[in-house]
C-alpha cells in the first residue's frame, strides 16, 4: 500500500473514531471513501499488488532454476526481496487495522 493510501486510511479511521465517540472531526466532512475509491477498494488493490509481486518472484525463480536465458540471479533476488518486503508491510498494515478496529469497538460512548 502506498504512503498516501496509508495516510488516507489512517485519516478515515480517525474520522470514524471521532464519529463513534460522538464528535465531529474538525472542519472535515465525514466520508466513507478514500479519494475517488473506497477504503475496501484500496485494501483489495494493495492485496492484489502484493500477490502479483509474489507471483512474479516465483515465476522468475522457476525460470532461473530452469536455466532460461536472460534471467539473472540478481534480478531473481531483487524480485524475491520486493515480494518479501511487500508481504511484511501487508502483515503490519493488517495488524494495525485489527488494533484500530479493536480500539474502536472498545470505545464507550
Amino acid at each position: 500500500m502506498s504512503s498516501p493510501a496509508l495516510e488516507s486510511a489512517l485519516t478515515q479511521m480517525q474520522s470514524l473514531t471521532s464519529q463513534a465517540a460522538g464528535q465531529s472531526p474538525k472542519g472535515q466532512q465525514l466520508s466513507t471513501t478514500v479519494g475517488e475509491s473506497g477504503f475496501v477498494d484500496e485494501l483489495q488493490a494493495s492485496i492484489e499488488r502484493i500477490n502479483t509481486l509474489k507471483q512474479e518472484a516465483a515465476e522468475k525463480t522457476r525460470d532461473f532454476q530452469a536455466g532460461k536465458p536472460g534471467v539473472e540471479l540478481d534480478d531473481v533476488m531483487v524480485d524475491v526481496q520486493k515480494a518479501s518486503v511487500a508481504f511484511e508491510m501487508g502483515k503490519q498494515v493488517r495488524s494495525r487495522l485489527i488494533t484500530a478496529y479493536k480500539d474502536v469497538m472498545n470505545m464507550r460512548v
